[in-house]
This record gives structure tokens, sequence and C-alpha cells, in this order.
């Protein structure tokens, strides 16, 4: 097994073996905290730019199949693990890990310890990273790492939202747990949506299907009057990577958008519905990320286990006028969720599809069906 190494800007350097694709790549080193959901989680399309470190550490160990893909492909930069398995175990298995990642020409590397690399990122906060396969200096890897572009100020969302307009028709499939009681051809297409796509999630997507939404996936940089004049029932804003403050022209077409139809965001939507309404964003230390975040519902009391990622959070001290904070994180008391409390618009931080994780917060988009129901009345 080849040698691979991962630097830290800090200086610190770790030495493991490869697997995945060989050669080089650079990015912001995050942890996620999830037991299982790797797949899942390497294909959410809002770790662009990002190494990934998993925290759990056996990883490979049943596979990959094309069903539990979130977008077309991995967009992370790189994945770190404490142990890879190449041979997995899992009836619905159909390739390793390892294949898949070369395929892509990402880099993995195995054998180091990451429970030490999570605190330095705990401790320090995220920092930037290079994993390589190539270089086996430390002072030249650092210097790379240096010389490398952060993540704030940077828009990662162009790089994989879809470039043309498409209709989405798959729902949660008989294997998955559908929530909602009956097919989706059983149900009358009762709302047309319209979806920004930041970086969105299939599973999202398969979510709205199962409540019976026609739905019609859109590239960030569409026109609001495009969307306006598609006439939507309703308008969703997906998730996605990255400094929301850096997506400039997502919160300036949100603000032409807001109280014109209802609209429902998620994690990256969430953060530029907030711009839009004259809030601001901040850099968490080194984020959320994984599937048991708890969260306060302010309007029931009710607390949720969540799945999350993200890097950002909405300063709830630039929020006025008519927007109210309706849950919060309760580890560190930052901003999970807004209503506006005079047009049909609401969005949370966290991810209510889940995919992986825990399913507590799936009755928001029923909520996002309600918003268009009592809009169209």
């Amino acid at each position: 097994m080849k040698k691979a190494y991962l630097a830290l800007e800090n200086g610190k350097v770790f030495e493991g073996t490869s697997f995945g694709a060989l050669g080089e790549a650079t990015g912001e080193v995050v942890f996620n905290t999830s037991l299982t959901g790797y797949q899942e989680i390497l294909t959410d399309p809002s770790y662009n730019g990002q190494i990934l470190v998993m925290t759990y550490p056996e990883i490979g160990n049943y596979g990959v199949n094309p069903e539990d893909f979130e977008s077309e492909k991995p967009y992370l930069s790189g994945f770190v693990v404490k142990e890879y398995w190449d041979y997995p175990s899992n009836w619905r298995s159909r390739e390793s890990l390892g294949n898949v990642l070369s395929r892509y020409a990402i880099p993995g590397i195995q054998g180091i310890d990451t429970r030490e690399l999570t605190r330095i990122i705990r401790i320090g906060g995220a920092v930037k990273g290079i994993i390589s396969t190539i270089e086996t200096n430390p002072e030249t890897l650092i210097e790379k790492v240096n010389s490398s572009p952060g993540i704030v100020g940077r828009d990662l969302v162009t790089e994989v939202s879809c470039t043309q307009p498409y209709q989405w028709s798959e729902g949660t499939g008989e294997w998955r747990l559908n929530r909602y009681g009956r097919e989706p051809e059983e149900l009358f297409k009762r709302f047309k949506i319209a979806v920004y796509d930041f970086g969105i999630k299939r599973n999202i997507l398969r979510e709205l299907y199962d409540l019976g939404c026609d739905i019609t996936v859109f590239p960030s940089t569409t026109d609001p009057k495009d969307i306006l004049a598609f006439d939507p029932d309703g308008i969703f804003l997906s998730n996605g990577p990255g400094d929301p403050a850096a997506v400039k022209y997502a919160s300036k077409n949100m603000k032409k958008l807001v109280g014109k139809k209802p609209i429902f965001g998620i994690c990256l939507g969430h953060q530029i519905l907030s711009l839009a309404l004259g809030g601001k964003t901040f850099k968490l230390k080194f984020g959320h990320r994984g599937g048991n975040q708890p969260v306060k519902n302010l309007m029931t009391g009710k607390v949720e286990i969540t799945s999350q990622n993200h890097g950002f959070a909405v300063d709830p001290d630039s929020l006025k006028g008519n927007v109210a904070i309706s849950h919060i994180n309760l580890n560190d008391q930052t901003v999970e969720g807004l209503e506006h409390k005079e047009y049909p618009l609401s969005c949370v931080q966290y991810h209510p599809e889940a995919s992986p994780g825990p399913h507590d917060s799936s009755y928001l988009f029923r909520g996002f069906l309600d918003m268009m129901e009592n809009f169209s009345s």
C-alpha cells in the first residue's frame, strides 16, 4: 500500500496509507460524527472544497451502491478515515468505496489517528489541509497548504449547481422508509415547485415527490423573472457548499421573490434567505456535521435530533423586523430556523430529509405544503 500524507496549515503532518485516487488535493479539513451513511455524506455537494474526516473508525465495510448517491458524483476534495475496508459485505453493495474515489480522482488516506485530528479541529477550528501521495517533504506540503485558497469569500455553488432546468420524478422507492403511507402516483400533484439548486441533495427531491409535488429544478443563477413566469405554487431553496455571503447573486434574487410566493429553505438556502431579509452570517469555529445535533423547536418546545452539515451560521443579532427565530441548536445556541411573521416563508439550518440521519424533522416538508395550501386558498 502506497504511503500518503495529510498536512495541515498549522504545521501538523500525518502519515498513513493511500486508498482511492493517487495524487494531491487541498481543501478545508472538517469532521463528521455520523456512525453510518458515509456514501450519502460523500456525495453531498455541500462538501465541495473540503477534506472530510470521519470520526467513526471503520469506513467502507458495507460498500457503495448507485441508489444511495445524493448527487451525480462526490464533490469533496479528499477523504480521511482511521481504517478503510476494501472488501465490503452487504447485499446492496455494487463496488468498493476506494473504486468510487479513484473513479472521481479523489484521494483518501487511512491509518492515521482521527481522534487526534478531530481534537485539533475542535480546539483550533477548521484548517486548510492537503492530502498527497506524491510529495513527502513536510515543509513543501505545508507551503502548498498555505498557498491554497480557503473557503471564505469563494462561490462554490456554481461548481455544483445544474446548468439547465430539469424535471424530477423519483420518490424514496420501495426499500426506503416512506413516511407518508402511500405511493406518489396515488397522490394528486397539488403543487408545482420551483427548486433553486445550490447543490441539492436528491433525498430532498424524493421527499417532495413523495408528498405529491410536481418538481422542476433550476440553476442557482436563475433570474427571479423566469421563476415568476414559471408561476410555481412554491419556491424551494436547497442546501449547498461554502460561504453564503460569497453567493451574492442568490440573496439579491431572493429579495425579489420574498412575499411573491411561499418559500422554504434548507441549510445554505436558510442562510441565503437570511441575507435577503437583511441578516448577516458568520463562520463557525468547526461547524456542525453529523446526525446527532439536538435542535429545539421554539414554537412547540419539542427537541429534535437532526442531521447537519454546515460551517456558517446566521447572526441572531442581525435579524430585524418581521423575522422570528423558530429553532435553536442546544449545543451552542446558534440559529437553526426562521419564520417570517408576515410572508409565507420559513427556513431551517439543518437537514430534515436526513439521508443519513434521524427523521425527527420530516414534518417540515408538510409545513411547506401547508404554506402553499394557505397561500392559494
